[in-house]
């Protein structure tokens, strides 16, 4: 069976993807990524508006694959609940001692278009942080009034995305461990109430 190629669209998504990560998106021009995808520019245009529409579009395709490793990794985790949700934060503490890693790229838009709350890219990040809320919620849910396990998933949330602040800052990873501790704590101490 033939091998499928990569659409023109996705080829694009893939190079802004890259780099985006790796470089940011200010510091990233279209004709850039139009060579690195090799498109044309007009050839890009084609497929997207704007650059701005391109840097939603290289968030929106990171939302799934994200959220279903994050699901993943709880799944395959043994133990009680806040123990699946520490397997969660040492994943990311694991990823996060590889090179190259450079954090969420959802916190890391959002930071450079922090004067643009309205911007695709943003809806697209809050899209999926609320995402992974809602899973938290129902998963945590379980053992939890609804009430209360939207607010331990909001907590858990915090936890999360200011561990990723804090090891991309300090290149430690061991604030996501410590995270994951805070998190287990939290979820623990909820139990017993």
């Amino acid at each position: 069976m033939p091998q499928r190629t990569q659409s023109t669209k996705d080829r694009i998504i893939s190079a802004a993807a890259e780099l985006f990560y790796n470089e940011g998106i200010h510091a990233v021009s279209v004709d850039t990524i139009a060579e690195k995808a090799q498109v044309t520019k007009r050839g890009l245009y084609y497929h997207f508006r704007s650059k701005d529409d391109l840097i939603a579009a290289y968030l929106e395709k990171r939302d799934q694959p994200n959220l279903q490793a994050f699901q993943r990794w709880f799944a395959d985790a043994e133990g009680d609940l806040p123990a699946k949700i520490q397997a969660i934060f040492r994943k990311l503490a694991k990823a996060a001692g590889q090179t190259g890693w450079k954090g969420c790229g959802f916190l890391r838009t959002s930071v450079e278009l922090v004067q643009t709350p309205g911007h695709p890219a943003i809806i697209a990040g809050r899209r999926h942080k609320t995402k992974v809320e809602d899973w938290l919620c129902l998963i945590v849910g379980e053992l939890h009034a609804p009430q209360e396990a939207r607010k331990i998933a909001k907590q858990i949330v915090l936890l999360l995305d200011g561990a990723f602040a804090v090891v991309l800052l300090h290149r430690d990873p061991s604030y996501m461990e410590s995270a994951g501790e805070a998190a287990v704590t939290l979820l623990r101490a909820a139990t017993r109430h």
